[in-house]
């Protein structure tokens, strides 16, 4: 047999160019596979179905916040008009949900304040007329013993996830013989409350205040306002 004779070089750069011809090919196909629509994500697995529903006592409930002035004084506010409920979920774990109404929000006992707090530069409730607050499911005795009560708190048309802490209870049944109360504060930068900023400052701070009662779908009862004195804040004019 002969032996084989070396390649000339154009037949070279013809087994290179047949050899890059067939990568471009399968780089393309490739590419191809790439700019495929991605598979969508399975549906999430539904969650503990809902036995029981205790909703609010409006005689005992109440929902507030406060803010402080850049001088140190507290401004207060009420939400009297509101709905939600506990949910007794089916593996017994319990799920807190609140709406507040902010077109009826009062501050102070004051018309003027009041206003101001509905307006457009902050609460804004023409455009955004609730607040609303939907915990992570969490055990049955978190009212009794106290701690952090996780959920998504939608505000000013952002929602974020933030942590409530509740305070250990007073009595042995929380939320029925005695008040299951919690605090927390959020940041008016994270949802754009950026009205008065030269006045007011950066925290707002909840208060719920709750009594339980029994009740499936209870709609959303006006409740008259605790009485407050005005506060001694002072709050720059409207524009």
């Amino acid at each position: 047999m002969s032996p084989a004779r070396p390649l000339r070089p154009r037949q070279r750069l013809r087994g290179r160019g047949a050899a890059c011809a067939w990568l471009l090919a399968l780089a393309g196909s490739a590419g191809a596979h790439a700019s495929l629509p991605p598979v969508p994500p399975a549906a999430p697995a539904p969650g503990p179905r809902v036995v029981r529903q205790q909703g609010f006592d409006p005689l005992h409930t109440r929902f507030s916040f406060e803010l402080r002035t850049r001088w140190g004084q507290k401004v207060e506010g009420e939400f009297p008009r509101y709905d939600g409920e506990v949910n007794v979920l089916a593996d017994g774990r319990h799920q807190v949900r609140i709406r507040l109404a902010t077109g009826e929000v009062v501050v102070g006992g004051s018309e003027r304040y009041t206003r101001m707090a509905r307006s457009d530069r902050f609460f804004a409730a023409e455009r955004y007329p609730y607040i609303e607050f939907l915990s992570e499911p969490h055990p049955a005795d978190l009212a009794r013993t106290g701690g952090a009560l996780r959920g998504r708190l939608t505000l000013h048309g952002i929602s974020r996830m933030e942590t409530f802490v509740l305070g250990p209870a007073a009595c042995a049944r929380p939320g029925e013989d005695c008040d299951a109360i919690a605090h927390g504060s959020v940041s008016r930068d994270d949802y754009a409350l950026d009205g008065w900023q030269f006045a007011l400052g950066n925290r707002v701070r909840f208060t719920m205040q709750v009594r339980l009662e029994s009740t499936q779908n209870k709609p959303l009862s006006p409740r008259p306002p605790s009485p407050r004195p005005p506060p001694s804040a002072p709050v720059p004019p409207e524009r």
